[in-house]
């Protein structure tokens, strides 16, 4: 098939891209939000071609993957007609939650694919029919070595966006072991939450560096209290690291037991930190059990697979 999908979310695009289609990604001269082209940080197969909008009307399109609510209108202005369409939900509902209706709700003909079970749950789908395809990743392979005794975070804009990344409960987590943040926009991170800078480093790597660094970190700690099941988590399983969560949203389907300490509780999750700091035995273990549950259920084979059935039902 030929696919018409946005470069908006580098690491699930990745893992999409690996199938055997022709994925046309939109590219403007800015290189804009709506035409990013291809991923300069990412490894994307030559099955994925930049096209001008412009240029979008000769082309011939099986299927349009829709990942933003504007997006419709774009398919209508620079291909003048609509192919078979899904939309590809990535993020909790924000708002009126659970009572938030989704934007493709009311779209004739759309096919709205979720990632995560919860997401599907609180999202108000209406009449549109609604599936979930869970997340795969492209296996990084087992790296962890946790040589350095510090635990990694992995949030993008954290000053911005505060409590819903758990941002206020990195003191806290700082407490029970230095910090590593890694993301964008997390500069002055430290001096924002009045800690010291050793206690709070922060760092913005390429994405062919990240999975190192963090696979020398000790543990995995993901504070996020409301978003989508976050890639970087599934990511820090599959590089063989413990880690510790928050309870909420889908964590605790993607964590299980053996795999890290999920809860609510600040107190038992920064008791797991200080704990896998002071056992490096213990997280390697921890980690394997991590890894091997990840490579289980978020493997990029069975991903492929689920989304090659739902394409060949939509354009059908």
């Amino acid at each position: 098939m030929r696919i018409l999908i946005w470069h908006v979310h580098g690491s699930w695009t990745t893992a999409f891209v690996q199938g055997p289609h022709t994925y046309l990604v939109p590219v403007t001269p800015d290189r804009g939000p709506d035409g990013l082209g291809r991923a300069r940080t990412w490894d994307w197969p030559e099955s994925v071609i930049e096209v001008p909008p412009e240029k979008l009307r000769d082309e011939d399109i099986d299927l349009v993957i829709l990942q933003r609510p504007h997006e419709l209108a774009l398919v209508d202005q620079w291909l003048g007609r609509r192919p078979p369409l899904v939309y590809l939900e990535h993020n909790a509902p924000d708002g009126d939650v659970p009572d938030t209706r989704h934007p493709a709700a009311d779209i004739p003909g759309v096919t709205l694919v979720h990632v995560t079970h919860f997401n599907r749950l609180m999202w108000d789908s209406g009449p549109a029919p609604a599936t979930v395809i869970e997340h795969g990743v492209v296996d990084p392979g087992h790296r962890w070595t946790g040589e350095l005794d510090r635990a990694a975070v992995v949030v993008n804009e954290p000053v911005r966006r505060g409590r819903t990344t758990g941002t206020d409960l990195l003191p806290a987590f700082a407490r029970a072991a230095p910090l590593d943040v890694f993301g964008m926009r997390t500069e002055n991170l430290a001096e924002h939450l009045g800690l010291d800078p050793e206690r709070c480093r922060t760092r913005d790597v390429v994405q062919s560096d990240l999975h190192t660094e963090l696979a020398r970190r000790r543990v995995y700690v993901h504070p996020v209290r409301w978003t989508s099941l976050g890639l970087s988590l599934l990511e820090a399983m599959h590089l063989g690291m413990p880690v510790v969560a928050l309870a909420t949203t889908e964590v605790t389907e993607a964590v299980p037991p053996g795999a890290g300490v999920v809860s609510n509780r600040i107190d038992v999750l920064t008791d797991a930190v200080r704990d896998f700091l002071a056992d490096p035995l213990h997280a390697r273990t921890v980690g394997d059990g991590a890894r091997a549950a990840a490579l289980s259920r978020y493997g990029l084979s069975r991903f492929l697979d689920d989304w090659e059935r739902l394409l060949k039902e939509v354009t059908r």
